[in-house]
């Protein structure tokens, strides 16, 4: 293997200077490196800082050129939409196995501000998925003998980050305990007595203040054709490792295009805003309950920025139905879904019934403990 290292110059197509074949990031050596000569090429460092951009001036007028030849990709069975090279050609859709996926001539979107190289290299990443489907013995086992890795593809994730200060204003009913004495006649064994309880109430109050709380770099999934669930639990990044957008840093990897828009992003991002201020304002209500807590909220200074988030994704049919893997290729955190064998939950009911009756004859035969007093 050649050790030389070179600077790399604006390319859109990064061909290695030494064969002409095409190079692709490397995860592990933080650099360009050509399969076929081992040539390698360090990646221009840029010291621009990254922007966040007014939510409204943002809208319409943000940068769509992704500093390179583009194509996007649709899947025609689930609508995944994925940047890739313009030479580059997808044989099935990352997100859900389909074959059915055809090329489609539209803008990429709104360039990415920034991102976070993978670092997770294919080997390793092939490694977690092996030791991850190996440690689900319920698995059925065609499907650890008949996945491919090959199938594992790294896609950089579209995120929105959002930043806003909120000041809410809010109505509510405060509750406080307070108890009183009670005497009443029960029968119990057939005999009739008096007992004395101390009966709960509330006393209820209305009251209303302000609360104001700055939000930043709020994390917002832009993929809808990812299982939320599983990209949650693959968090977090660490977004302090940010940098700034090169395309050098997608070669050999797909993009997803956003498909939940900026103002939709901003939405969700509100829903999360919504649960953490009914929380903080329900807690420093003082009072042993709260009721009917109603909260106006206006936002002020709201900024957003597009990323792009290294995951590995897989995804596998079984029985006609899809599962999705996931890796985070920042850290190697790994989730996933894998369908259960109808066998091996048989055999496992069966086995605990027959350990049940097992114990139950041992009892029947030699007797429980005895016990003296």
């Amino acid at each position: 293997m050649s050790n030389q290292s070179e600077t790399l110059r604006q390319s859109d197509q990064f061909p290695c200077p030494s064969c002409g074949g095409q190079m692709t990031y490397d995860p592990e050596a933080g650099m360009l490196h050509c399969a076929y000569c081992e040539k390698t090429l360090n990646i221009d460092k840029d010291s621009t800082e990254i922007q966040e951009y007014d939510l409204e001036a943002g809208l319409g007028q943000a940068d769509q050129d992704w500093g390179r030849d583009t194509q996007v990709i649709k899947c025609e069975s689930c609508g995944a939409q994925t940047v890739l090279e313009a030479s580059s050609v997808s044989q099935f859709c990352s997100f859900c196995e389909s074959a059915h996926v055809v090329r489609i001539e539209e803008l990429a979107g709104i360039r990415p501000e920034s991102l976070i190289p993978f670092k997770v290299a294919r080997p390793k990443a092939e490694n977690l998925f092996t030791r991850w489907i190996g440690r689900k013995w319920l698995a059925p086992r065609a499907l650890k003998k008949e996945y491919r890795p090959e199938k594992l593809k790294g896609v950089y994730v579209p995120f929105w980050t959002y930043d806003a200060a909120t000041h809410s204003t809010y109505t509510a009913e405060a509750g406080t305990y307070y108890y009183t004495t009670r005497t009443r006649t029960i029968t119990q064994n057939g005999k009739t007595r008096t007992v004395t309880e101390q009966v709960r109430h509330v006393r209820w109050r209305w009251v209303s203040g302000t609360y104001a709380k700055a939000y930043d770099d709020l994390l917002i999934n832009a993929a809808s054709h990812m299982e939320g669930r599983l990209i949650r639990k693959i968090e977090p990044f660490d977004l302090r490792e940010l940098i700034p957008y090169r395309p050098e840093y997608l070669a050999g990897f797909g993009a997803e295009r956003y498909s939940i828009d900026l103002q939709q992003g901003f939405s969700n991002a509100k829903d999360i805003i919504r649960q953490d201020l009914y929380s903080d304002i329900h807690a420093q209500i003082r009072a042993d309950t709260v009721r009917n807590l109603n909260i106006q909220t206006m936002y002020r200074d709201v900024r957003y920025k597009h990323l792009l988030l290294p995951v590995w994704i897989s995804a596998y049919r079984f029985h006609k139905k899809t599962y999705q893997f996931l890796i985070n290729g920042q850290t190697g955190e790994v989730q996933g879904r894998a369908p259960v064998s109808p066998w091996k939950i048989t055999f496992l009911v069966l086995g605990g019934a027959a350990l049940i009756a097992l114990i139950y004859w041992l009892i029947q035969v030699f007797g429980g403990p005895s016990i003296s007093y």
